[in-house]
């Protein structure tokens, strides 16, 4: 592989047994040099989050992301490789599949949808986007408790400032030009399998043909006096994040929790506060999701930047002055001075208001779906971070994996179940975290991992981790050491398995160059 300037924009040339073929450079999801990812058999790679594109096509295989990548004419003459590319394709970088339109005459207070869709997070928006690719030209309406049309939440606590505007991942035009019909501020209080019909908290009432459910998570119950005191958040919205960052300056913050938003906050407030304290009840962060060394490294890396720790600690009481949050007192008796609190310390999946509906739930409230994403209701279909399912190289255990990527995953596969088309549910899970500057990458599932396997070097930051249960690789973890995460979750991908003494050598050679060329 290789990147070309052809004068107005630049092209990813790559040869493959012999045969040349030409695409777009950038990953359409935040635009990494997909020169830098890894090309394996008829595809690419991106190396910052995990999306695949075909070398042929440049449609999109696996994702985070809505857009497939244009490709490129490619000719030899003689001694030379010609390319022949759209101006505007070079510049745009990206393309939309074609989507097919809405055949139906619909009134639009009319109280019926052949596909409703609850949420619009990224299981609901590709499921949308992935009916209309796929040919289904009735009707679609995709409801919201949110305000703005689908926007990039796992930004928010990354870049507090950003607007819904910013963040959006697709316009209303965008949508009303594919008849996806969007109802925001609209919460689902009711489902009733019998009548296929969705009741809303504003008495509204939509009968179905298929149901998706993709409503999320919500924040976990916490218990602590003082519930009523103001500037204390759960990180929801652009409008939170922006009373944040507004409120944290030059003023003490205080973060609950040391879930990945909260350290993301921790770590975005540090050079707008004047004080940044995260109050955890684990001795060190991260230690369940990437283990107690790598968790004490980055651990560091926040007390450089002046984060002050409380481990090992909750929250008893949040006490304001004239109802506005001034102290905040931890169980040990320790009180902290805080003018913003901002809580993320988990989350429970937003299934309340189907406890009656006779969709089966297990007994944390998740949805258990198939691995067409079909629940136990005929018709009624769910996924996303609300969901159990069935995870092949767990043979197939039912797991809950809450990624941004897996979302979009659920989506496709749910929409492609609604059509009766059967899909190989192929996909690794790839998750990231960007703090101070720098990004972990995650990839593969690493739950209940019995021993982690360190190359490189904890202190700098530059390290590659490997996740093992028994004697088998299940998940790895890497800072500054791209496309490592990038490549693993390719080898993973293809169903091979890394065995625990191909990384314990200190050699991981073989996983960094091979295909890279």
């Amino acid at each position: 592989m290789r990147e070309v300037d052809l004068g107005c924009g630049r092209a990813l040339l790559i040869k493959q047994h012999g045969e040349f073929s030409a695409m777009a450079h950038k990953c359409p999801h935040y635009g990494a040099p997909l020169v830098k990812g890894v090309l394996s058999k008829g595809h690419v790679r991106c190396p910052w989050h995990g999306a695949c594109f075909s070398t042929a096509t440049g449609d999109i295989e696996d994702f985070p992301g809505l857009d497939s990548l244009p490709t490129f004419q490619v000719r030899v003459e003689k001694d030379k490789v010609i390319i022949r590319a759209n101006k505007q394709a070079l510049q745009s970088q990206k393309r939309s599949k074609p989507m097919s339109r809405c055949s139906a005459v619909i009134n639009s207070n009319t109280g019926f949808s052949h596909v409703l869709i609850i949420g619009s997070g990224p299981a609901g928006l590709v499921c949308a986007e992935t009916l209309r690719q796929e040919g289904f030209t009735d009707r679609i309406v995709m409801c919201t408790m949110d305000r703005h049309p689908p926007y990039d939440r796992p930004k928010l606590s990354k870049s507090l400032e950003s607007t819904a505007e910013q963040l959006k991942l697709r316009s209303m035009d965008f949508l009303q030009d594919h008849d996806i019909e969007l109802l925001m501020e609209k919460e689902v209080v009711a489902v009733d399998v019998k009548t296929r019909s969705v009741t809303f908290e504003d008495g509204m009432r939509m009968e179905y043909r298929k149901l998706f459910i993709a409503s999320g998570s919500k924040p976990k119950p916490m218990s602590y006096k003082g519930k009523d005191i103001r500037n204390v958040f759960h990180l929801r919205t652009p409008e939170d994040a922006n009373s944040i960052a507004r409120l944290a300056n030059n003023k003490n913050a205080v973060i609950v929790g040391t879930s990945f938003v909260g350290m993301e906050v921790a770590a975005a407030l540090t050079d707008k506060a004047h004080s940044v304290s995260v109050i955890g009840i684990e001795p060190v962060p991260f230690k369940n999701a990437l283990g107690e060394k790598v968790g004490k490294a980055i651990m560091k890396l926040f007390e450089t930047n002046r984060v002050k720790f409380y481990m090992l600690n909750e929250v008893s009481e949040m006490i304001g002055q004239h109802g506005q949050l001034k102290e905040v007192v931890l169980k040990s008796g320790k009180v902290l001075r805080a003018d913003v609190c901002v809580i993320g310390a988990g989350s429970v999946p937003a299934t309340g208001f189907l406890k009656q509906s006779g969709i089966h739930l297990d007994s944390k409230g998740f949805i258990t779906v198939n691995k067409m994403m079909q629940t136990n209701i005929d018709g009624v279909f769910a996924g996303g971070d609300v969901v159990v399912f069935p995870f092949p190289p767990r043979n197939n255990k039912k797991v809950n994996i809450p990624h941004w990527q897996m979302a979009h995953v659920h989506g496709r596969v749910a929409a492609l179940s609604m059509m009766g088309r059967l899909s190989e549910f192929k996909t690794v899970p790839y998750f990231w975290s960007a703090m101070f500057g720098k990004t972990i990458r995650y990839a593969g599932y690493g739950d209940g991992f019995d021993d982690v396997i360190i190359q490189g070097d904890l202190d700098e930051l530059r390290f590659v981790a490997f996740y093992t249960r028994s004697e088998e690789v299940v998940a790895v973890a890497s800072m500054n050491y791209d496309p490592i995460v990038s490549r693993v979750a390719e080898v993973l991908g293809s169903g091979k398995t890394i065995k625990k003494r191909d990384v314990e050598t200190g050699d991981i050679s073989w996983l960094i160059d091979k295909g890279s060329h």
